[in-house]
């Protein structure tokens, strides 16, 4: 498989699972391992320093499709601020950002580093296939509501937290869940999640980046290559949220959450014969 083809393939795999709640990161993780493995993509996973560049620009790339699927919000947050409720959008989008914010420059600090072998992902995956099943049951037998209240708000930026502590629990599945757990109805728990997610991705994407210029990581990079990621990762993200956005409004996730558990499955036994080495 030629490099091309490769960058292609992983920004399809990132934009495709970035924001349905089935974990990028486990897709991302076996995909190029499978690559490593084969010496497919030496001229984006040769080393780590490159990968993670690789993997922030198409991660970057997903989150920046959504703006024009949600052009009328963010134009009513940026131009429209004489309506109530885009005040009130933008107070609270603004305060689930920061909470991340502040807590993600607090992980740094204490030095966290996140786990990039499969079992922790697939541990991850798994158990998030079953919470998705137990909150659908439970929200099946309840009256949902519209209202965005800042409870919600709250608990949204502490499923960004857990997504951050936990790669493979998904950002849109542990914050879309959080939401429906303390009431809040699908479509509009999702679009928060979306919503959200735009600002999240972006600056965290913008910091990492910062950095690793700054320490001449990007330097000698293939451009070309990351150019084709992010393209591919862009219209596959806005292809798939597009779709998810009337998909919500008469379906559960339930099929997501038995994916989880097949493919949570599947990277255990992977991990068991040594896949992840």
């Amino acid at each position: 498989m030629p490099d091309w083809l490769a960058a292609i393939l992983l920004g399809i795999i990132e934009g495709l699972t970035e924001f349905i709640p089935v974990s990028s990161t486990g897709h991302l993780l076996i995909v190029e391992h499978w690559m490593q493995h084969r010496g497919i993509a030496n001229g984006l996973l040769a080393d780590d320093v490159r990968k993670e560049a690789f993997t922030i620009i198409i991660q970057s790339a997903a989150a920046l499709a959504l703006v024009p699927l949600f052009w009328k919000k963010f134009r009513g947050m940026l131009f429209g601020l004489k309506e109530a409720t885009n005040r009130d959008l933008l107070a609270k989008l603004t305060t689930a950002f920061l909470i991340t914010c502040v807590a993600g420059m607090g992980f740094k600090k204490l030095g966290l580093e996140l786990p990039e072998t499969a079992i922790p992902v697939a541990w991850a995956t798994l158990i998030g296939g079953f919470v998705i099943l137990a909150v659908e049951r439970w929200c099946g037998r309840r009256v949902m509501s519209d209202s965005l209240t800042w409870a919600i708000v709250a608990g949204v930026a502490a499923g960004q937290i857990i997504a951050m502590v936990f790669p493979g629990a998904s950002r849109s599945g542990s914050t879309i869940m959080i939401a429906l757990i303390l009431g809040l109805a699908r479509p509009a728990a999702t679009e928060f999640s979306f919503l959200l997610g735009v600002p999240t991705l972006v600056a965290a994407g913008g910091y990492e980046l910062l950095k690793l210029a700054k320490h001449g990581g990007l330097a000698g990079v293939p451009w070309g290559l990351f150019a084709l990621g992010l393209i591919a990762s862009a219209i596959s993200a806005f292809i798939v949220v597009k779709w998810l956005i009337r998909f919500v409004q008469g379906h559960t996730f339930n099929g997501f959450a038995w994916y989880r558990i097949i493919l949570g499955v599947a990277l255990l036994a992977w991990a068991g014969t040594g896949g992840d080495r």
